[in-house]
C-alpha cells in the first residue's frame, strides 16, 4: 500500500474538528463508550488522529510495523489494555478504530465526488491501512484480557486456599473445590511456608469443600503429605465422608500412613492430643 495523496491528507487536516465530532457520536451510537467520561474520550480521539495524520505525513505507508508507526501502536496498545480493565470486550475495543472509517470515507466521497477513480483508490488505502490497525487493536487486547484472566485465576487460588492457625503449633488448610496440579502447587507451597514461618509440628488438610476424590486428587494429597512430612511435620487429613470413603476404597488407593478424620473438629482434638494439650469439658 502506498501513502495517500496529498490532497486526501489535507482535506483530513481541514476537516480535522468534523472528524473527531462524528468520530464521537459514532463511538457513542455504538456502545464503545461504555465506562468512559467524555473528556477522556476527546482526548483519546484527538490524539489517535494527530498520530495517523503524523504516520500518513511521513510516508509510513500500510506496513503499520514499520517505524513510522511506532507512537501510533504504543498507542493502541495502550488503550487496549486500559479497555480490558474497564471489562470492554475485544468489539468494543476495535470499534475505536473501525468507527473512524465513516467519517473518513463521508469526506473522501465529499472531497473526491468528481473523480471517481481517485475516490476507489483512496476509499481502498484508507480502509487497508484501518483494518491494520485495527487488527493490532484486537490482538493486543486479546493479550492484555488473557494477563487479567491469569492474574484473576491467581488470585482466587490464593483465596481458596487460606492457611489458618487454629493453635501454637497447628495449621488448617480447609480445601474447597476440585483440586488440580496448578491448585495443589500452589496449596504446597502456601502451606510449606507457613509451617516455616510459624513453626508448625502439625497440619490438618480439610477436605470437606471437595466434591470428589479420585486417583488424581488423591496423589495430589499424597505429595502434599509427604512434603509436609519433609519438613518435619505430621499432617492429618479430615473432611473424610463416607462417600468419600467408600470411593478410595473402590480405586484401591493406599492412604496407609495417611492420619485421615471425619470432621475438622475430630482432626483438631487429635492433633491437640499429639502436642500434649488435653481439652476438659467444664463440669
Amino acid at each position: 500500500m502506498a501513502a495517500l495523496n496529498s490532497s486526501t491528507l489535507e482535506a483530513i487536516q481541514v476537516q480535522r474538528q468534523q472528524l473527531l465530532d462524528t468520530w464521537a457520536r459514532d463511538l457513542e451510537a455504538s456502545g464503545a463508550t461504555r465506562n468512559l467520561k467524555e473528556q477522556d474520550l476527546q482526548q483519546q480521539t484527538n490524539d489517535f488522529l494527530h498520530l495517523l495524520i503524523n504516520g500518513l505525513e511521513n510516508e509510513a505507508g500500510g506496513n503499520i510495523a514499520g517505524g513510522g508507526w511506532d507512537d501510533a501502536r504504543l498507542f493502541l496498545e495502550k488503550l487496549s489494555q486500559s479497555r480490558a480493565l474497564l471489562g470492554h470486550d475485544s468489539h468494543q475495543t476495535a470499534n475505536f478504530i473501525f468507527a473512524l472509517k465513516g467519517p473518513l470515507f463521508g469526506l473522501l466521497q465529499q472531497h473526491y465526488r468528481d473523480q471517481p477513480a481517485q475516490l476507489a483508490e483512496q476509499l481502498w488505502e484508507i480502509s487497508e491501512l484501518l483494518d491494520a490497525l485495527g487488527m493490532h487493536t484486537i490482538r493486543t487486547y486479546q493479550k492484555s484480557r488473557e494477563a487479567v484472566i491469569k492474574r484473576q485465576q491467581e488470585e482466587l487460588l490464593e483465596l481458596s486456599t487460606p492457611v489458618v492457625k487454629l493453635w501454637d503449633g497447628i495449621l488448617a488448610l480447609p480445601m474447597i473445590g476440585t483440586l488440580d496440579s496448578q491448585r495443589t502447587q500452589v496449596v504446597m507451597e502456601s502451606l510449606l511456608q507457613r509451617i516455616v514461618d510459624t513453626g508448625a509440628e502439625i497440619a490438618i488438610i480439610d477436605i470437606t469443600g471437595v466434591p470428589t476424590v479420585d486417583t488424581l486428587v488423591a496423589q495430589h494429597l499424597l505429595k502434599t503429605v509427604t512434603a509436609i512430612r519433609l519438613m518435619g511435620a505430621d499432617c492429618i487429613i479430615s473432611g473424610v465422608r463416607p462417600q468419600i470413603a467408600q470411593t478410595i476404597v473402590h480405586l484401591g488407593l493406599d492412604l496407609q500412613g495417611v492420619t485421615t478424620k471425619a470432621n475438622l473438629a475430630d482432626a483438631l482434638k487429635l492433633a491437640l492430643s499429639r502436642i500434649g494439650v488435653n481439652l476438659v469439658k467444664p463440669v
